[in-house]
Formats: structure tokens, sequence, C-alpha cells
């Protein structure tokens, strides 16, 4: 069969059973998987149903309720299918997660009713990422419907904590041993074809002051003054960040984001505790270790010059950023050679200021690339807003371009 023929053959089983996986999509989104608080055991063993029904087995890996309470969820199990062809070839993992942030405000449709209109389908999670889950298996399934000869094998891996960091889903599956492969494409959030990403540093500053009485100010130390010094200082800092400019191509420059503050005990009582909840991007040339040290300095000198004040501060989360690695080629060419054919349009690869636990396989050498469902950008989804959808286009189109390129891989 020329390779010609071959991808006509995939192209022609995603669309013959994409009825099929609209409505694997459809269940999937209406088990929430809020995360927090992050009760996401019931939706692993919903897929794994499905996947039943498919004729796969699913292997559950439900993960220690000790370590997961710890992390600050509720339940996790991991899924891991194995679908193994000749020996010799190479062992692709597929990776997509199901956890997603809750709904919030503003759904004009309801946010796990999966409801189709207008060429796309709603929910949260819709495209970030439980479309691909079933991009990945309609996409293996097209690959072992085609009668063409494989070697090697796919892992594909459905985790549920990568709005925490993934370090209890494809972290936890490396660490054990789970899944060893050769090269990973991890779920995408557009049809671009992204090999690097920014990393992300988090931290809790809990600024100390001494609450006291209004009426009498000079008996207490404000923490909120203090405070207020530290955000000065940080949005001062990213005047000097917006100046380093990264080199990959879709990064621009790290960033401070404050997400969130909490304070205070009531009108008319001096502030003496206050909490920030920081988000610092970092571009690929960034070193964590100095941001971290460099950003840790900053704080306590701002908080401190109110006299009286303290500061504990505390890492919540260290995600590196990814970049390419080499060996990486194979991947990438094909991905975006298959991407640019199907969607009519150049598809180079590129970076994103985002963060993702595909790093985790390139921290451990295993080449890696984001690809999967969704519009050129990551806004036009909606993802993690109000009505969050995927163009069922776009769907369908992605779910080829990955078969292809897994064609291409593992053709014996």
């Amino acid at each position: 069969m020329s390779p010609a023929t071959a991808y006509a053959t995939l192209d022609a089983f995603v669309d013959a059973h994409f009825d099929d996986q609209l409505r694997f999509v459809q269940e999937l989104v209406r088990v929430p998987t809020d995360t927090p608080p992050g009760d996401n055991t019931p939706h692993a063993l919903r897929t794994r149903e499905l996947l039943a029904a498919m004729g796969w087995q699913a292997q559950a890996h439900e993960v220690p309720a000790a370590q997961v309470h710890a992390y600050g969820l509720q339940s996790l199990t991991n899924l891991v299918v194995q679908r193994r062809y000749a020996a010799g070839g190479r062992i692709v993992a597929l990776n997509a997660h199901g956890d997603v942030v809750p709904p919030g405000d503003g759904w004009t449709h309801p946010p796990y009713g999966a409801v189709i209109q207008d060429g796309k389908l709603y929910g949260r999670a819709a495209a970030v990422s439980k479309c691909d889950f079933s991009t990945f298996v309609f996409a293996t399934r097209a690959l072992e419907a085609a009668g063409v000869p494989l070697a090697g094998g796919i892992d594909l891996l459905f985790t549920y904590d990568e709005e925490f960091g993934g370090l209890l889903g494809p972290g936890w599956l490396l660490e054990q041993g789970l899944t060893q492969p050769d090269l990973e494409i991890a779920a995408g959030f557009s049809y671009q074809v992204v090999t690097a990403h920014n990393g992300c540093l988090q931290l809790e500053v809990v600024v100390h002051g001494k609450m006291g009485h209004a009426a009498v100010p000079r008996t207490a130390i404000d923490a909120l003054q203090a405070a207020n010094r530290v955000l000065s200082a940080l949005y001062e800092e990213n005047a000097r960040l917006a100046q380093q400019r990264s080199g990959v191509a879709g990064i621009e420059h790290g960033y401070i984001n404050v997400g969130q503050i909490a304070g205070g005990t009531n009108t008319n009582v001096v502030p003496g505790k206050v909490v920030l909840k920081i988000d610092r991007r970092m571009i690929p040339e960034e070193d964590p270790v100095q941001v971290e040290a460099g950003l840790r300095a900053l704080i306590e000198r701002a908080a401190t010059s109110l006299p009286g004040a303290r500061v504990d501060i505390r890492r919540l989360l260290l995600a590196r950023a990814m970049q390419p690695l080499p060996g990486n080629q194979p991947l990438v060419e094909a991905l975006c050679r298959h991407a640019s054919e199907v969607f009519g349009e150049p598809i180079p690869a590129c970076g994103t200021p985002l963060y993702t636990d595909a790093r985790l396989f390139s921290e451990r050498g295993i080449p890696a690339v984001i690809y999967g469902a969704g519009p050129r950008t990551v806004l036009e989804s909606n993802a993690k807003r109000a009505d969050e959808h995927i163009v069922l286009e776009d769907l369908r189109r992605a779910t080829k371009v990955v078969s292809r390129t897994l064609l291409d891989l593992l053709a014996a």
C-alpha cells in the first residue's frame, strides 16, 4: 500500500466513525472533573467503561490516597492503554488530561451538557483536553484498522492532575515505570505544533504585621501596607521582564501575576496578615533556580522595608520550561507536514507561553510535542472560560493528522 493510499484509508476511517467519536467526547464531558476539588476517579472509571465497549482494556492505576490528599485533591486514578505491534519499533505515548478548572459563570450552554450546536461541541474540558481523549483513541483505532504492518507500540495515557502540575499524573506514571516511551504527543489546545513552552513558578507569600485597632494605628503594624510595597515591587519587575524577550517563536517574555489576595479581619482592624499567591512565568532562556532566588529576595526586601513587618514564602509549584530535544525531528516533521496538508495552511513548529505536563517527558529526555484538537489559538476555544467548545471540523482534522503521524512513526 502506497503512503498516499494508506493516508486516505486512515482519513476514511476517521470520517466513517466520526459520529462515534462525538458520542465518546460527549460522554466524557458529561462527567465533571472540576479541579479543585479534584474528585476525578469517577471520570477515569467511566472512561475505562467506554474503552471496554470498544474492546480495549485500560489499566487503572489509583494513586495512593495519602499522596492525593497531600497534593490537595480528593481522588486520582490514571489510565494506561497499551497497544503493542511487532518488535523493534518505537513506543509513542499519547497523553491527555481530564481535569479542568471549575466552569465559573457566564455560560449560555450547560457546562456539562455536551451540547452540539452550529458545528461546535460545548462544555467544560471540551477543548482542553477531553476532546483529545477521543483524538488519540480514534487516531489509534484508524491506524490499527488500516491493515498496514506496524512495529513498536502506543501508550495512551489519560491523567487527571495537569491543573496541579502533572506530578501525580504523567509524572507518577513515569516514576512508577508504567510507561517508558521513546516519543510523546501531549494533548493540544490549538492546531499549532508546539515544541517549547514557558516555565512557571508559583509562590504563596504570607506578609505578617501586627493586628491593632484602627483608632490607634500606632499600636499596629499594617500587613496590608507591607503587602502593597510587595505588589509595587512586583509590578515594577514586570516592566523589566517585558524587555527580556525570548528567542522562541510564539513566546514573548516573562511575567508576574498576583492571582489571589486575602487578609484582614474587619473594617476597623489594622490587618495583621495578608496572603498573596503569585505566578511567575519563565521563558525557556531563564534559569528557574536564579528566578526563584531573585523573586524571593525582591519580596523579602519590599515587605521588610516597612519596620516590623516580616514575610514567609512557600513554593507551590515549579514547572520547568519545555524545549525541543534532539531526536524529535521525526515526530515534529510528520506533524507539521500532515497538519499543513490537512488544514490547508502552513503549520510550522512554535512555542507557547502556557506550561503543560508535557515538560515531564522532556525532563526525562523523551522528545515531546504538544498537538491535538483546537482552533488556531487557545483563546478562540474559550478554554477555561465560559462556553468552552471544540469546533467539530477541527476535531476531525486533528484526528486525521495524529493518525497519519502514528503511521509514519510505526509502519514496519
